[in-house]
């Protein structure tokens, strides 16, 4: 060896040894860009897994939390669309209108399209990006949908409350693939799961993939196929027993989706996440539009009060989990607070995406070293929703809900001690109540007034006001309303 090089060689291994810290956070980070399999389910209740003691069939679920990690403090918005757009931007819906209620079949707004999206950060690192399923963040206008935003491909409804045999909402088929309408025949969940399985055996696995796999089960209406309805003729009720049986068709198609991708040789390097949209729902007046005010509302939220549409746990804390081969320890259980819109940097830190001039400032956080190695989450605040009309949120063990129309209401918790949310301790620590209530009014000056529902709902009441008054003073008069 050469005098030269034997000197590079002995630099190279004394930097090395003096400074450990750089391979080691070299190995760290994963030697390839995962796929990506990201799957939710709709209105699914947190206890409604067998992993958390249900006894609704989800084997494949159960294999996936028990060979990953489980996570028990992990929150969405309280509703579809605003999870899906925090999911999609990083961002708090209320950053951009989105923090109220869903977008109705009526609904002509959408998603605003100068957010980045995660499918558009990650197709431009080169991945493959695909939507099989719900996308529910605008419809009336092609420029909100999938297709424009990012996905190469799309297959399923662009609103996702559909018959689970017609396809159709309010007497109009939803469903489609790429931006063209398609009338075909099949079981909705069963039409998801094959078409994943299709796009999985034709993928080239040299090409990282991202596919956000967002089931339409277990929202209602709740229809399920005869032979699944059979395996469930122990529950009385029916409305429960189709429910149970949308969940485990959901759960045998994620078996599918696994069992290709173990085929292709793609398993090892796949991270899957798992998680529902919201809590389940436990009115009937927030299933959805679809009128089940006549039978009982099965999701079971297990020991968090109240469900879907609230600010409480039930309506909040979900379902979740992640699993990636030889990446994420097997077996283990994160007891520690992540939101949804930490999904968005930790995706994108391991696909190689960085956020940039694109991007708007992320609420979410790179929770990797958290799920990869069981680091403290940094994460220390919870933003549960900030609307003009109520709010919560979380700082460390204490959550306030924060009602202010009449009559207003403030409610304090210490989730530690009482994840249920049973005891109000407001009266009785009112300088923590203050701290948060600050917190929350910065927030509020941040976000988008009013919410897109309440203003195209107050537009749609002026209009209908409008054609309905007699002289020109009145006309005026409405139509100078804030």
């Amino acid at each position: 060896m050469s005098s030269v090089l034997f000197l590079i060689v002995f630099i190279l291994a004394l930097f090395f040894s003096g400074f450990g810290w750089w391979p080691s956070a070299i190995a760290q980070q994963p030697s390839l860009r995962p796929h990506i399999i990201y799957i939710m389910s709709d209105d699914q209740g947190w206890k409604d897994v067998g992993f958390h003691g249900s006894d609704i069939q989800t084997p494949n679920l159960d294999q996936l939390a028990q060979s990953g990690v489980r996570f028990e403090q992990f929150y969405a918005q309280p509703m579809c669309t605003p999870t899906r757009a925090a999911l999609m931007t990083g961002r708090y819906p209320h950053r951009y209108g989105l923090q109220t209620a869903v977008i109705p079949s009526a609904g002509t707004y959408g998603l605003a399209t100068d957010e980045w999206l995660l499918p558009q950060a990650l197709k431009e690192v080169g991945y493959k990006t695909a939507i099989l399923g719900k996308w529910h963040l605008g419809h009336a206008d092609r420029k909100y949908w999938p297709r424009q935003r990012g996905f190469d491909y799309q297959y399923g409804p662009l609103l996702g409350e559909i018959d689970y045999f017609t396809h159709s909402a309010h007497g109009k088929i939803d469903w489609y693939r790429d931006n063209e309408l398609v009338k075909e025949e099949g079981y909705v969940t069963h039409l998801l799961g094959q078409d994943a399985v299709k796009l999985i055996g034709e993928h080239d696995p040299k090409t990282p993939l991202f596919l956000y796999l967002a089931f339409t089960a277990p929202h209602a209406p709740y229809q399920a196929p005869p032979e699944y309805l059979d395996q469930y003729k122990h529950i009385a009720d029916p409305n429960r027993r189709a429910y149970a049986a949308m969940i485990t068709v959901m759960d045998n198609q994620i078996g599918q989706v696994l069992a290709t991708l173990d085929k292709r040789g793609m398993r090892n390097n796949t991270l899957i996440v798992f998680q529902s949209d919201n809590g389940g729902p436990r009115s009937a007046k927030f299933t959805g539009e679809v009128d089940t005010s006549k039978g009982t509302i099965p999701a079971d939220n297990g020991p968090f009060r109240d469900g879907k549409a609230t600010l409480y746990e039930g309506g909040t804390r979900i379902v979740a989990l992640a699993n990636w081969p030889g990446h994420i320890k097997p077996g283990s259980v994160l007891n520690q607070p992540i939101h949804v819109v930490d999904m968005y940097p930790t995706l994108a830190m391991l696909a190689g995406a960085s956020p940039g001039k694109k991007n708007k400032p992320l609420d979410g956080l790179n929770i990797w070293p958290t799920l990869s190695q069981g680091k403290p989450s940094s994460r220390s605040e919870v933003v549960y929703n900030i609307e003009p009309f109520r709010a919560a949120l979380s700082k460390g063990s204490w959550k306030i809900v924060w009602q202010v129309t009449l009559p207003p209401r403030v409610e304090l918790f210490n989730l530690a001690q009482d994840p249920s949310e049973t005891t109000n301790l407001a009266d009785k620590k009112p300088e923590i109540v203050s701290d948060l209530k600050q917190r929350i009014e910065v927030l509020a000056s941040e976000a988008v007034l009013p919410p897109l529902f309440l203003k195209e709902a107050v537009g749609a009441a002026k209009s209908v006001l409008f054609t309905s008054v007699t002289t020109p003073d009145e006309a005026e008069a409405i139509e100078n309303q804030p």
